[in-house]
This record gives structure tokens, sequence and C-alpha cells, in this order.
């Protein structure tokens, strides 16, 4: 009997393309406490991390002379905060599904593949986003930055997700944007899924992979050679 495949999917830039969202908050954040604002793909380099270090990397650039703002902890904190709330409120207005998305969760559930999401975003700020953006039905755990003591890069994050799907780690791959995902994914030793133009610094040859994808159209052919191991 074929052991059933678990797919661990990262959401920001993975299957939602959240960075005008997340433009939108970084800089209603970054103009009340007085700092510079960023343009969309600024955001891209800065995400991917959490919110705190996507605000922590925001103002250490925006303002290197500034070290005793950057360095108040208390500071830091309170715009982090302030983003989560404003984001929270205003987490589906410009965001989308990427390309292929809604079509491989349905074709990947028809084939009866495990499915879960595994981000640095906070817990329920995934789940609100999975919710409204209506995907959250095709996953069977959702594990935020917050849902354990570690998070991505830290590979636990991945295996005891597996773990606790009832999934297979010899039977399991990770489909992700940055280098979070995919060096959590080498440490777990499982296939990483890498899609291109992700929120990251990092050029494509620097991340490891298994296999490049623009989108999720397609797919299914990857993923078949999985299923067929």
């Amino acid at each position: 009997m074929t052991q059933k495949l678990t797919i661990i999917f990262d959401l920001d830039g993975t299957l939602v393309d959240t960075a005008p969202d997340l433009l939108i908050a970084h800089n209603h954040v970054m103009k009340k406490f007085g700092f510079n604002s960023r343009n969309l793909e600024e955001i891209k380099n800065l995400a991917g991390k959490g919110a705190a270090v996507m605000i922590g990397r925001s103002i250490w650039e925006s303002a290197k002379k500034e070290l005793s703002s950057i360095n108040n902890e208390k500071t830091k904190d309170e715009m982090v905060k302030e983003f989560i709330n404003f984001y929270g409120k205003n987490i589906v207005v410009k965001s989308r599904l990427i390309n292929g998305v809604y079509e491989f969760l349905k074709w990947a559930k028809s084939k009866n593949i495990s499915m879960g999401v595994c981000t640095n975003k906070q817990e329920h700020l995934a789940v609100n986003l999975l919710r409204k953006i209506k995907i959250y039905d095709f996953f069977e755990y959702v594990a935020g930055r917050n849902t354990f003591e570690y998070c991505k890069p830290d590979p636990r994050h991945i295996t005891n997700m597996i773990e606790i799907m009832g999934g297979n780690i010899k039977k399991s791959l990770m489909i992700g944007d940055s280098e979070n995902d995919a060096d959590a994914a080498k440490s777990a030793n499982i296939p990483m899924i890498l899609l291109e133009d992700g929120y990251t610094d990092k050029k494509i040859d620097q991340i490891y992979h298994n296999h490049l994808i623009k989108d999720f159209n397609g797919i299914e052919k990857i993923i078949s050679s999985y299923l067929n191991d």
C-alpha cells in the first residue's frame, strides 16, 4: 500500500501574494512612528520571517543613524503590535492567490494528499487569511510562528506538523518561496519545491531546492512523481 503523501506549504508568497497588504500595513506603521515607507519590491525582500523581523529590519535600514530609537525595544514592540492590529483588520484587501493554487489544491485533495500550512505569520493571522481567501478547508493543520516554541528555519516547525498530521517524513515535501522554507526543508531532509520571485533577498541559486516553479500551473506533474515513488 502506498503511503499517503504530505505536502507542507509556506503561506506568504507561496499560496497567497500578500505583499500588497503587508505593504499597506507596514507603511501605516512607519508613517505613524516617523520612519520611512517602502515600496512593493522592498517589502518582498523584508517579509518572510514574521512581523517583528520585518519591522526591525525596516527601521534599521531606514534610520541607521538613529541608534537609540532602533535599540528601543519598547518602540519596536509597539510598532509590531500596531502592525498586527492594522494588518489583521485589512488582511485581504489586495492579496490574491498565486496562479494555479486553487486548482492544484482541489487536485491534491482528490488524490488524498495530506496538506498543511507552515508559516512564520502569527497563527491567528494565518488562519484568518486562509479563511477569508477561501482555501482554509483544504488543510489539515496550520502552524504559525507562535504555534510551537520554534519556527522556520528550525526544521521542527515542519517535522512536528508532519507528525501531528500522521504523515511519514519520507513521504513528505515542502513548497515555499524563501530560504526560510528551504533551510527548514533541507534540515528536515525532505524535498523542496521553490517558487520563483519569492519574498526574499536571496537569489535562486543561493536557495536549496529540488524543483523550481513559476506558479502552481502544471505542478501536478512534479507531485505525481512523488505519489508514484
